[in-house]
């Protein structure tokens, strides 16, 4: 959820580590800092807020020393503090550590080390490793000893980076990502490429259970048991370096706008592996589908769409859900993972739980060099570029249309599903937002919104709440159109509004008559449709298609809308509070 850099080199390490979190700001993180090597001492600064505040309040970029390590922090164990921000410091200030991950047995651990004379200042789980590390360095004086001793000490999921008293780096992972990079005038480690691709595009992707010091000499990696690991240098996709806002004010918006494309080439990049996907579906015993927020409301989808088209039943799982349901699994199932990232916790878990039984993985999934990837039977690219934005807009209907793509193959390309027409409406409905501004303003203070759908079309209300809460702020509830007399028409009075998504398709009219009910109790109605109505206070307009693509199409507005309610209430889109776009902790 947070993100770590670190840096060995010919430079000052600081500037680089802070434009390196900087470019990583995207995962979402309420607190900064920054720890250097320099005269054989480790410095360290932080501080709550923003990378440019906290560096401007306490000058981050200015510690000295050629190797040093960063991390914004997303809190889960104690306050949102200066003292719990990392990196933190063993309590003799030898080793700082910066750390992503829960730390399962970290109050047993501190008690045994306090006993043993070790200090803690923070609420946080990750100091533990710094005194972990201390007390093993203090007791073997290596610091190969001390990271296989570390790590066998640990439970939970962690990446961490070490900077030690004699300037060395060390890092392991295990069940969250870390990469390093390999540059002319340094090493690098971090837990997004983002951190570093602008100094260099060769990368090695370290493996579960592995650890890697660097020092002057070079790198080495092993594995939790001390033997050596070779790893092949690879090289990353340039389009990481070219993550920048152009001529748009937020990157949300330049990611709502990318849709027109970003539908048309999901897929492309894997189509041998969308073939092979689509022939494992089809023959398949049981089928299940699985993801978290976004991705289950994608998931959502694909059980109308195979249902529809394929007719193959498929039952989406909330992934998070998975624990506590994981024998439904069945020899020769298979699991449909989703995933922007392919790093969220509660996804993994889901994976590995399914592949204890035999099920088999396919991935959807954005970063093709994510965990989730290499747990994977065949994985499956969104190909929509990085996603900056927390909240998901592209990827979701990347992943859609890669749910569409599978569907038409399973029926020898006999559905009709054209992605072209899709296209060509997301692009009326970007070309003319000037409506969907003025419903901004009119959304921006109120308490509640109500989003409904019946059909296909409820999955879509459910993701359209999604983004409202995400955005604004505002409790947003996507309901079952069928469901307004058991219980929500209770809540419709004249401070409410309420978004009817309500295409002409087969439930266009009891929809529409959902909605007049609505308006009788006084609450304002809000008509997301390719036709006019009366009933509608408010009626934002999307193009006429075959009922078979609306889902592709209808999402924009609300998109839309969220996003220009959330600057109208001068929130940030791209940072929603609280939130980050890889949740990589459970």
């Amino acid at each position: 959820m947070c993100s770590i850099i670190g840096y060995l080199g010919l430079n000052q390490a600081a500037p680089i580590i802070v434009k390196g979190l900087k470019r990583m700001e995207y995962r979402g993180y309420d607190s900064v800092g920054v720890a250097t090597f320099s005269n054989n001492h480790i410095l360290v600064r932080k501080g709550v807020g923003k990378v440019i505040e906290v560096n401007k309040a306490v000058r981050l970029d200015e510690l000295s020393g050629t190797v040093g390590i960063g991390h914004t922090r997303w809190a889960t164990h104690g306050m949102v503090t200066d003292t719990n921000a990392h990196p933190h410091p063993s309590s003799t200030g030898e080793i700082a550590i910066v750390h992503n991950g829960i730390i399962e047995n970290h109050e047993e651990l501190k008690r045994e080390l306090e006993q043993k004379g070790y200090a803690f200042k923070s609420q946080t789980d990750s100091e533990v490793i710094a005194n972990l590390l201390q007390y093993h360095h203090d007791e073997t004086g290596d610091i190969k000893q001390s990271m296989t001793h570390t790590v066998s000490d640990l439970k939970g999921s962690y990446a961490f980076v070490a900077v030690f008293e004699d300037g060395t780096l060390a890092a392991a992972r295990f069940h969250e990502p870390l990469i390093i990079g390999i540059g002319k005038e340094g090493y690098f480690i971090s837990s997004d490429v983002l951190g570093f691709v602008e100094h260099t595009d060769e990368v090695i992707y370290l493996d579960n259970r592995e650890f890697v010091i660097i020092n002057t000499t070079g790198i080495q990696i092993f594995d939790f048991n001390i033997n050596p690991v070779r790893h092949q240098i690879t090289k990353v996709s340039k389009e990481f370096a070219d993550v920048y806002k152009g001529e748009y004010a937020h990157f949300t918006l330049k990611e709502i706008s990318e849709q027109p494309t970003t539908i048309l080439n999901a897929g492309n990049n894997t189509k041998l592996e969308l073939d092979l996907a689509t022939d494992l579906i089809r023959h398949a015993k049981t089928l299940y589908i699985t993801g978290s927020g976004t991705s289950y409301n994608a998931a959502l989808v694909a059980k109308f769409l195979f249902s529809k088209y394929a007719k193959i039943k498929i039952e989406p799982i909330i992934s998070s859900e998975v624990h506590f349901s994981h024998d439904v699994f069945e020899q020769q199932s298979i699991l449909i993972a989703l995933s922007q990232s392919g790093e969220s916790a509660d996804v993994l878990e889901a994976v590995n739980i399914a592949k204890k039984t035999g099920t088999k993985i396919i991935s959807i999934v954005n970063i093709m060099t994510s965990s989730l990837v290499h747990l994977s039977s065949i994985s499956i690219g969104l190909g929509c570029g990085p996603e900056i934005g927390v909240a998901a807009t592209k990827s979701f209907t990347a992943q859609l249309a890669i749910l569409y793509k599978i569907a038409d193959k399973i029926c020898n390309g006999s559905t009709g599903i054209d992605f072209a027409k899709a296209s060509e409406a997301i692009k009326k409905i970007l070309s003319d937002d000037s409506k969907i501004k003025e419903i901004a303003k009119k959304i921006r203070d109120v308490s509640d919104i109500y989003i409904l759908g019946r059909g296909i079309h409820y999955p879509i209300a459910s993701e359209a709440s999604l983004k409202l809460k995400e955005l604004t702020y505002i409790h947003a509830e996507g309901l079952p159109g069928g469901e307004l007399k058991h219980g929500p028409l209770a809540l419709m009075d004249s401070n409410t509004y309420v978004i009817m998504i309500n295409p002409s398709d087969p439930t266009y009219s009891d929809t529409l008559t959902s909605a007049r009910e609505i308006k009788a109790r006084g609450a304002k109605v809000i008509g997301v449709s390719d036709k006019p109505s009366d009933v509608y206070d408010y009626w934002i307009e999307i193009p006429q298609i075959d009922e078979s693509m609306y889902p592709l199409v209808e999402i924009i507005p609300i998109q839309l809308l969220a996003y220009y309610a959330a600057v109208e209430k001068d929130t940030d889109p791209d940072y929603p509070r609280n939130l980050a776009k890889s949740v990589t902790v459970k």
